[in-house]
């Protein structure tokens, strides 16, 4: 099993927890908290579930909370997310500050609540001050951190950071690394969510065409120099997407711990 592969591999890291996602336009809530409670039952490592405004109803977002609470859960991200096929109607949330707002009313501070924040901006957001906005609204409803969509330009970060901070957002913004390992993968989901691909790192993935081996360690060059500038510049950790492959994540792990 693919999951269980990947936890058993990453957990060997240390990592400070492992993240359950949503599948974008589909996956239910039950599918979510069979995950968890397995990884919770048998990883040994922290879980932090994704908690988005698919709920129907504020009555089975409660039970769902109320469970990872009694199973020990601490900490959620909370995101907007995209509403599953065949959901019809609006549900009670809207909007991400509206879900971290009743997090924190239903539990108070019991969970640790991360956040989306997006450097190169939400391809729905029509300015970047508009962004900062969605932002700040999700931090002043309760938000304790924050994790970026993936980028490749680390001065993007440090800029976004910055104009936080001079917002008076003052959570830690932690990035968000993709690992790069299949080039039309890459490029599909980079223009589904706004991500930027540098012209230099496409063309050289061009390049290669179908040899994988050449894409994936250029790939891990790429992104081990991005975190190591992302890291001596003062971020606070990292956030590794990876999509239940846990071998680019061990090799950048690796990396990072030999410099």
């Amino acid at each position: 099993m693919i999951l269980e592969s990947t936890w058993q591999k990453l957990s060997h890291l240390n990592p400070a927890y492992l993240s359950v996602t949503f599948g974008a336009g589909g996956s239910t809530l039950d599918a979510t908290r069979e995950t968890v409670e397995a990884l919770i039952r048998e990883s040994g490592v922290p879980v932090a579930p994704h908690i988005s405004c698919m709920a129907q109803h504020r009555e089975m977002l409660r039970d769902i909370l109320q469970s990872y609470r009694d199973k020990g859960v601490n900490r959620l991200v909370v995101l907007r997310g995209d509403r599953p096929d065949g959901m019809e109607g609006p549900g009670p949330f809207q909007y991400a500050n509206e879900l971290v707002a009743y997090v924190r009313e239903e539990f108070g501070d019991h969970f640790h609540i991360e956040v989306a924040c997006y450097p190169e901006f939400h391809p729905e957001s029509a300015t970047p001050q508009s962004e900062l906005m969605y932002f700040k609204a999700k931090v002043e409803a309760g938000a304790n951190g924050a994790i970026t969509q993936y980028f490749y330009n680390p001065d993007s970060y440090f800029r976004f950071v910055d104009d936080c901070r001079g917002m008076g957002i003052d959570i830690p913004i932690t990035p968000g690394i993709m690992p790069i390992t299949n080039y039309k993968q890459l490029s599909r989901f980079s223009g589904m969510c706004g991500a930027e691909i540098p012209q230099w790192i496409r063309r050289r993935l061009q390049g290669f065409g179908d040899d994988g081996a050449a894409i994936r360690e250029f790939g891990l060059d790429v992104v081990t120099s991005l975190c190591e500038r992302l890291l001596e510049g003062g971020a606070p950790g990292l956030h590794i997407y990876t999509l239940n492959r846990a071998n680019a994540s061990m090799l950048l792990w690796q990396r990072l711990t030999q410099l």
